[in-house]
């Protein structure tokens, strides 16, 4: 019987060797990593001239009006894109829930952009959206617009065209996670509902939304956690500074700059390890959500 428990012991652990060596090498050593060179003046080409600056990287990062400005466009971007992927993806999930034959193939359709190409889905975006693009055009003749719209060269058009391209890219998400909180539900509530006259918008205010809390506690977080990540979709679109008025820069753009244009790892650090702070934070407050939703 000992034998038994032990084989299965030291079986568990090989099938979890591989990826503890991939959290060891790949996610806690470079955390250890970015946090000794956080307090060195440190440049990649020759790491050997390094400095220790103390929390000088750290003050300067605080005090950095580009990081917050790169904070402000995030936070700018996410309230579009929170907003329109939870009405999507939170609309389609309530209609494929009554679909009794043909479901799986309009989630499998859904679901395309997210298995498409970031890179691939941004080409076909700037195309259909720029200036001589079908959608302009399209508008232009129905005389929506007046005349083009450089969006790439606006103050503030630029986070939220990209919310919407986020948006048609991962609402199927939201809807999957949706979906299934909605398949949780026991159907008697809504019977029960129904027995004492309750119309669609009471159930769905009174039932659905409120049992939907830990699915849209986590899809909020979740939303945020990668709008903070948000590095390709401007990379393709605009410079290291974020276009004109920095409109477009962010967190992980100014961290790529600072990094591997100006050289200064030491400070890319600091700002990495203030956004991981960032992400912990509300990590933290979405499990404490939960967890009192629990009890």
């Amino acid at each position: 019987m000992l034998k038994n428990i032990r084989r299965e012991t030291i079986s568990g652990y090989l099938f979890s060797l591989p990826w503890i060596l991939y959290f060891l090498i790949f996610l806690l050593y470079p955390i250890f990593l970015s946090f000794k060179m956080s307090f060195l003046d440190i440049n990649i080409v020759n790491p050997e001239k390094a400095r220790f600056v103390g929390i000088g990287n750290w003050i300067k990062g605080i005090q950095d009006s580009l990081f917050w400005k790169s904070i402000f466009n995030i936070i700018y971007n996410q309230a579009i894109f929170i907003a329109l992927t939870f009405i999507i993806g939170l609309g389609l999930a309530l209609l494929l829930k009554e679909i009794t034959k043909g479901g799986s193939i309009f989630r499998t359709i859904y679901f395309l952009p997210v298995v498409t190409s970031v890179a691939a889905a941004m080409i076909i975006f700037e195309f259909l959206a720029n200036p001589n693009g079908p959608i302009q055009l399209f508008l232009l003749s129905i005389g929506f617009l007046d005349q083009p719209i450089y969006w790439t060269f606006s103050e503030w058009l630029p986070m939220p065209m990209l919310a919407v391209f986020n948006s048609w890219k991962w609402f199927a998400v939201q809807m999957i996670i949706f979906l299934g909180g909605l398949y949780n539900i026991d159907p008697s509530l809504y019977e029960a509902a129904r027995v004492d006259g309750a119309r669609w918008w009471t159930q769905f205010t009174k039932i659905t939304l409120p049992l939907l809390k830990p699915q849209i506690v986590f899809v909020l977080t979740m939303n945020l956690i990668n709008g903070m990540q948000m590095f390709t979709e401007v990379f393709m679109v605009f410079d290291l500074e974020g276009g004109p008025y920095n409109a477009g820069l962010t967190p992980v753009l100014y961290l790529y700059k600072k990094g591997f244009d100006d050289m200064s790892m030491g400070y890319a650090s600091a700002i990495g390890l203030l956004l991981a702070i960032v992400i912990l934070i509300m990590t933290t407050i979405q499990w404490k959500i939960l967890h009192r939703k629990e009890n």
